[in-house]
């Protein structure tokens, strides 16, 4: 399965967003051996920089070193792919600013959906950062089922047990972009979360 040719964003109504760097993976999957889904913030400025870019896009290095950090000895994004862990951003297009609206979240969130859909076997979610926490708690409310993760920071919400469809959610910090490998104490928990999500999953 391509999932590029499955889902998509039809009309680019977001204004705080940079529409040349949208990007939705183009990866082939068997989606039925998806079992932890990775979710970041949005698509970099870059797009030789993104997940499924050629050679070593920095997307891929940081996940890898944050992978490795919590035991699993991989080299690449192909690797953790063949492990069952599928990796996605929540808005599809780069940020043109620090931060991105709630509309815009909330609009690419509906395509985030329809991403999900595609993968019936997931057993942890991994949300990384605000962004990705935001996404999922539109997906969660239009399903009708309320926040899938409480509003709070995220050093306070981790180690508590969230749902959202049917498996474990884990609210994080992001692991892609420069502060990965400045803010050590993050980089700390991120490791514990992605070991947490793995020891699910078996």
């Amino acid at each position: 399965m391509l999932v590029n040719e499955l889902i998509g964003c039809q009309t680019f109504p977001c204004q705080d967003v940079n529409k040349e760097c949208y990007l939705v993976p183009t990866v082939e999957i068997n989606p039925d051996s998806v079992t932890i889904i990775m979710i970041s913030e949005a698509s970099p400025a870059d797009p030789t920089n993104y997940y499924y870019a050629a050679g070593q896009p920095s997307f891929q290095q940081t996940t890898v070193t944050a992978f490795n950090d919590a035991g699993i000895g991989v080299s690449s994004l192909r690797d953790l792919l063949d492990m069952g862990v599928y990796f996605t951003t929540a808005v599809k297009c780069g940020k043109t600013g620090y931060g991105i609206q709630t509309q815009t979240i909330k609009e690419c969130s509906c395509i985030l959906e329809k991403e999900l859909d595609l993968l019936p076997n997931v057993r942890a979610y991994l949300l990384m950062g605000d962004v990705a926490i935001k996404a999922v708690n539109e997906i969660a409310r239009r399903s009708g089922t309320g926040r899938a993760i409480p509003a709070g920071s995220t050093y306070k919400l981790r180690g508590q047990e969230y749902r959202f469809r049917g498996a474990r959610a884990f609210p994080s910090y992001l692991q892609v972009g420069p502060s990965f490998n400045i803010e050590k104490s993050k980089r700390r928990m991120i490791a514990e979360d992605i070991a947490a999500a793995l020891k699910i999953t078996g």
